[in-house]
């Protein structure tokens, strides 16, 4: 079957021809689907039962159910479990700002990558997600909460890079004039720093952030904590990212976990100001959110100043991200760890 709410209005607009409608029906369905927020065929009423019964059986309507929400009494933090059509499990987590409410979306199920200190990776990689799957996390959201999202960043459980084509579909529903409509400039999107993927990404001149997850000052460190780092060395991923730049005129964001002990020295310090100081850059500090099955401890408060402090020194546009909902399973992969453990 297939899959409506990936469809972009032109391809739906060809989909209804084929079923014998007339065209405007698809805008109207389009608006169902990414304005009203439908989870079923039915609740489309300004069209014919006819129509829908065949909608019903040509197409799925890809719709999340939600199996947990655990709600930080610290910050107002939520995060989210959901249940996809196939029996597996993803995560989400809706922050709410003074500026407005950021979504931080899954965009696989499970990772392959391997980053040493992140939950996502323990389990191996299920499968990538649809951009109807992408998509609904937001949506859910949306209903549940009441309230519109503002900024949704791709940076959950998965590399966002290594789904790519999926990825491309959901940024462009996400932000086109018929859903949601987002902006692309409020659109963030992590990588672990999938060389090719990030050129090709460049060459689509989208306007979305590129998040690169950094991590580390040095190669050899940056192989000891993520081990996309065999493949890739430090100097072409900087090289991507410079590019990036170049295409779009779009800054950077390096995603920089600090592990207690291991890469957040004042020689670090000095090392990654040395790396990116002729890249247009925002370097954004993450105290490490640790977890059970490895050693990693986060950063002395102290440690982090310092080091926020050093890159400052140099001229580094540099902030430490709050930590949001710490009192929940906050980091990536977490809470549908546990919840796996659980049913296993």
């Amino acid at each position: 079957m297939i899959d409506i709410k990936s469809l972009t209005l032109e391809e739906l607009q060809g989909e209804i021809e084929k079923l014998g409608d007339k065209k405007f029906r698809a805008k109207q369905i389009y608006g169902w689907l990414h304005e009203k927020l439908v989870d079923d065929f039915a609740e489309m009423t300004n069209l014919s039962k006819n129509l829908r019964e065949k909608l019903e059986q040509e197409y799925e309507l890809t719709s999340l159910k939600i199996v947990q929400v655990q709600e930080s009494k610290l910050d107002g933090t939520c995060k989210f479990l959901f249940r996809l059509s196939d029996g597996n499990v993803i995560e989400s987590v809706l922050m709410k700002y003074h500026h407005g409410n950021s979504v931080c979306i899954s965009s696989q199920v499970g990772c392959r990558m391997g980053c040493r200190f992140c939950a996502s990776t323990l389990d191996g990689l299920e499968r990538g997600l649809k951009a109807s799957e992408m998509l609904d996390q937001i949506y859910q959201i949306q209903k549940w909460s009441g309230e519109r999202v503002h900024n949704v960043v791709v940076m959950g459980t998965g590399e966002p890079l290594d789904n790519y084509d999926a990825l491309l579909r959901f940024i462009e529903l996400l932000t086109c004039e018929g859903g949601l409509h987002i902006s692309q400039r409020n659109v963030t999107v992590s990588t672990c720093g999938i060389v090719p993927a990030m050129r090709k990404l460049a060459d689509e001149k989208l306007q979305i952030t590129l998040a690169l997850s950094l991590h580390a000052s040095s190669q050899e460190k940056r192989k000891s904590l993520m081990p996309v780092a065999n493949k890739y060395d430090l100097s072409e991923v900087l090289d991507a990212c410079r590019y990036y730049f170049e295409q779009t005129g779009r800054r950077i964001t390096f995603e920089y976990s600090l592990v207690g002990g291991v890469n957040d020295t004042e020689e670090d310090a000095r090392e990654l100001t040395a790396l990116v100081k002729d890249i247009n850059c925002h370097i954004n500090l993450i105290p490490v959110n640790p977890i059970k099955e490895r050693s990693y401890v986060q950063s002395e408060q102290r440690t982090i100043l310092n080091f926020k402090n050093k890159l400052e020194k140099s001229g580094i546009n540099v902030t430490i991200r709050r930590e949001m909902g710490r009192d929940i399973d906050g980091a990536c992969g977490q809470l549908r760890k546990s919840y796996m453990d659980t049913e296993k």
